[in-house]
Formats: C-alpha cells, sequence, structure tokens
C-alpha cells in the first residue's frame, strides 16, 4: 500500500551578516569577495564560494562560463574541486555562498542540481556535516546544518553496483 513520506529541511533565517559568528562571518565576506574573480560574460550573473577549513583558513572559487555553455563551471565546484588539488585532505568545516549581478548588489541565489549532487559528496567523503550559508531575500542568511540538506536524496556511492 502507498504511503506519503514528509520531509522537512530546516535552516536557521539571520536577520543580517551580524547574526553570524566571527567565522561564518569570513566565509560570508570571502564568498562575496570571490565574486569579483567570477568570469561571466554571458550571464553577467557573478557567483562566488568560499570553503572555511580546519586550519582556520578560507578557500574559494568563483563561477567561470565559456561561450560552449556546458563547459562552464559554477563557483561551489571550482571552490571544491580546486580545495582537492591545492590542498588535500584538508577537512571543510563550513560554506558560503553569494551572488549577484555584475555591478549590483547582493540577492538570493541557490545551488544548482549538479552543485547540490558534488556538494553532498564531499561531505560524504569527509564523513562529517559541512554547515552551509546562503543569501536569502533582503539581506536574510540562510545557515543549513548540513550540504546534504539541500539534496535529500542524493545519488551516492552506496547506489552504485559492488564490482568484485
Amino acid at each position: 500500500m502507498a504511503h506519503t513520506l514528509n520531509l522537512t529541511i530546516t535552516a536557521d533565517v539571520l536577520a543580517t551578516e551580524a547574526d553570524l559568528t566571527p567565522a561564518e562571518a569570513a566565509t560570508w565576506q570571502a564568498a562575496q569577495a570571490a565574486t569579483a574573480t567570477s568570469y561571466s560574460p554571458y550571464s553577467h550573473f557573478q557567483v562566488g564560494a568560499a570553503l572555511l577549513l580546519d586550519d582556520g583558513t578560507v578557500f574559494g572559487g568563483s563561477n567561470q562560463e565559456n561561450a560552449a555553455y556546458p563547459s562552464g563551471l559554477c563557483a561551489e565546484r571550482t571552490a571544491l574541486f580546486g580545495l582537492a588539488v591545492a590542498r588535500p585532505g584538508r577537512r571543510i568545516v563550513g560554506m558560503a555562498v553569494a551572488a549577484r549581478p555584475a555591478g549590483g548588489a547582493f540577492g538570493p541565489a541557490n545551488p544548482c542540481g549538479a552543485c547540490r549532487q558534488v556538494m553532498a559528496e564531499y561531505e560524504q567523503r569527509q564523513q562529517q556535516a559541512i554547515p552551509l550559508l546562503l543569501p536569502g531575500p533582503d539581506g536574510s542568511i540562510y545557515r543549513f546544518r548540513s550540504l546534504s540538506d539541500l539534496l535529500p536524496f542524493g545519488f551516492n556511492a552506496d547506489d552504485l553496483p559492488k564490482v568484485k
């Protein structure tokens, strides 16, 4: 017999940046600063991502577009993939994403599906939740306790057939 499955995603809604902890504020500001390195001549939408590492440093990324649209890469993935190469084995203890139209004010933005998949897998790889900050409307900030909150039915290594 069929039944209904209800999902609940919890996020703290912070009114302003003043409600962030000092470490969160540094990560948030780094994500905003990373938008300046965006290469977005086609969409004119600058996105920055910042990863707070277990040693207190922050590692950033930004969206990089290409005239062959599928060849570009989102800020979240440039940050995560870049970290894996530049600082292998470093643990991520927080993440923030910021976005704005070129030269405009920061506003709401959410990671795309491909980024959500990659984010959830990085969290699974380190076997520890990674809190996430996302911009909400009217200057608010959403604080998620885990990247995987954004992808409740994510695909992961456990879903692959076992190879002998």
